[in-house]
């Protein structure tokens, strides 16, 4: 089939999306909201996104409190914490809870090399303003991440994030039903290559070679299907022409800038935000030149998609 009566067939005119009421579902079907009993917990969104108070990041977890933030992580997809005044270790040791940090040696390191430090201003801009999911083209993408601001602008310097399980939720039915078993090609270069030296490019191929994910992945905690490819790193969906490939891709990835979907976090000092890469998206807006944005993020090591 072709891609303009592919979308024919879905009710989609191509690049869109679909107008009218939202499917808002922030658990999985079936499931009843708990109480959170050890902190305090306020939505931010309706499907995404809350602040959690009473909790203290420069010290070590107990059981008790890491399980009801997992829980709350898996509920509500990313997490924010303000006034927190930690160390560059204390946010790795609060990360190691939930797993061993991976390294990325195509980003600039900060006091370890299981640190990401993202210095932008007007001389050094910023790339990350676009819709993503951290290093999918890794076999085994993040679990999630944990991402602390160093300096602050004044104005400006948000990061949104998106669920993708909402964007699943709401795609046409017969989308959905298309897309099923479909596997799609995930490679870093398109991704690095607006900002790195394409000798560096070409000397991590080798440790980078592209990596098929399947195009709806089952989220291992919850059991959702979220929604598993993003602009930044898919560059086709295998079996399918180019033409049909790029214009389902243009589908799919616009679910991710429908505003029901989103949280936008606007950051101050010593606030820190942890999210679920598994089940979202995220986008940092780069709006503040010329003051500088600093920001250090650690990595989980995840699983492979299925």
């Amino acid at each position: 089939m072709s891609a303009p009566a592919l979308l024919r067939a879905a009710h989609v005119p191509d690049e869109s999306i679909v107008e009218g009421t939202r499917v808002l579902r922030r658990l999985p079907e079936g499931a009843r909201p708990l109480p959170y009993t050890l902190f305090s917990l306020r939505p931010l969104g309706r499907v995404i996104g809350a602040e959690i108070t009473g909790v203290d990041l420069a010290g070590p977890l107990t059981g008790p409190v890491r399980a009801e933030l997992n829980r709350a992580l898996l509920e509500w997809k990313v997490l924010f914490f303000r006034d927190q005044d930690i160390t560059s270790a204390q946010q790795r040791a609060f990360a190691r809870h939930w797993g061993e940090l991976e390294t990325n040696p195509l980003l600039p390191a900060g006091d370890t090399d299981e640190v990401t430090r993202f210095s932008r201003s007007a001389t050094m801009p910023a790339f990350e303003n676009i819709w993503h999911t951290d290093v999918t083209f890794r076999p085994s993408p993040a679990l999630g991440s944990v991402l602390r601001l160093v300096k602050v602008p004044s104005l400006g310097g948000d990061t949104m994030w998106a669920d993708m399980a909402a964007a699943y939720d709401n795609l046409p039915a017969d989308v959905r039903e298309r897309i099923t078993g479909l596997r799609a090609v995930h490679d870093f270069v398109p991704g690095f290559a607006r900002f790195t030296d394409p000798g560096l490019l070409a000397a991590r191929q080798a440790e980078f070679p592209p990596v098929e994910h399947p195009v709806v992945r089952t989220h291992p905690g919850t059991g959702r299907r979220t929604l598993f490819v993003n602009p930044a790193f898919t560059t086709h969906i295998v079996g399918l022409d180019r033409d049909e490939s790029d214009a389902l891709l243009r589908l799919l990835f616009a679910q991710a800038h429908v505003p029901e979907f989103q949280v936008r976090f606007t950051w101050t000092e010593n606030a820190v935000a942890f999210w679920d890469n598994r089940a979202t998206q995220h986008y940092a807006v780069n709006d503040y030149a010329p003051e500088a944005r600093i920001a250090e993020r650690v990595a989980i090591a995840g699983d492979r998609p299925f």
